[in-house]
């Protein structure tokens, strides 16, 4: 079973949405300690003439060490009628602008106390806009006890070893040098790394900005050719 296990990031770039599509088990990974500036509540957009801006969703203010479960969207301030009033520098240059707002706005219509509760739906929509649903759950929520882990490489195996079946992990390249792979390959656990192909679409401008969020993708390509894109990837195991 091709499993995938991630912090459930904000309308993340192409490879997370390639990673969920190519796993049969993707975990959105939330009881670790919320890193601000990072991608839990915020991604890139294009900006009106060139370069990139951050949509952003507010969150209520906690302490350092507040994990990513703990997190409270500050729903007192328009944060929806915001991103989607930045996504106007779209309207008429991007091919599929109104289908891409649609679906935001069809987002947008639930009501989200959490960042991860709001990352969870927005993903599992996007799937099915895209063509392949996916169940995503919520580690938090899966009432699986594990071992604590020694170091950060040992989240993931120990939550494959409690998991039924042969398990095949599979992380984003960026991992390579992380992982120390020996400790899943000694528990007859397989693991890759996803490399990703770079993608290059047309933005009707130069020069292209690379990784921003999928809605910039999803604003230029169809479903179609997005899935195209998603399929780009080779596996690396070392």
């Amino acid at each position: 079973m091709k499993t995938a296990i991630m912090q459930p990031y904000f309308m993340p770039y192409i490879g997370y949405l390639s990673l969920i599509k190519h796993s049969d088990l993707f975990i959105l990974f939330d009881p670790v300690q919320f890193i601000r500036h990072g991608w839990i509540e915020r991604n890139r957009i294009l900006k009106q003439n060139e370069g990139w801006l951050y949509i952003q969703v507010p969150l209520v203010k906690s302490g350092r060490d507040t994990l990513i479960k703990e997190c409270l969207i500050d729903n007192s301030q328009d944060w929806k009628g915001k991103i989607l009033s930045q996504l106007q520098i779209y309207k008429k240059q991007a091919p599929y602008y109104y289908k891409t707002v649609q679906l935001l706005k069809e987002i947008f219509e639930g009501e989200y106390d959490t960042i991860t509760a709001l990352n969870k739906a927005s993903l599992e929509k996007i799937c099915n806009y895209l063509g392949f649903p996916k169940e995503l759950p919520v580690f938090s929520e899966m009432n699986l006890e594990i071992e604590e882990p020694n170091s950060p490489d040992e989240w993931a195996l120990n939550i494959c070893k409690k998991l039924d079946g042969k398990i095949h992990y599979i992380n984003p390249i960026g991992g390579l040098e992380f992982f120390d792979t020996e400790k899943y390959t000694n528990q007859h656990i397989d693991i890759s790394f996803q490399k990703m192909i770079p993608v290059h679409y047309d933005q009707k401008r130069t020069p292209f900005e690379y990784g921003l969020s999928i809605i910039d993708v999803m604003m230029f390509n169809s479903p179609e050719e997005i899935n195209n894109m998603l399929d780009q990837f080779e596996l690396v195991n070392e």
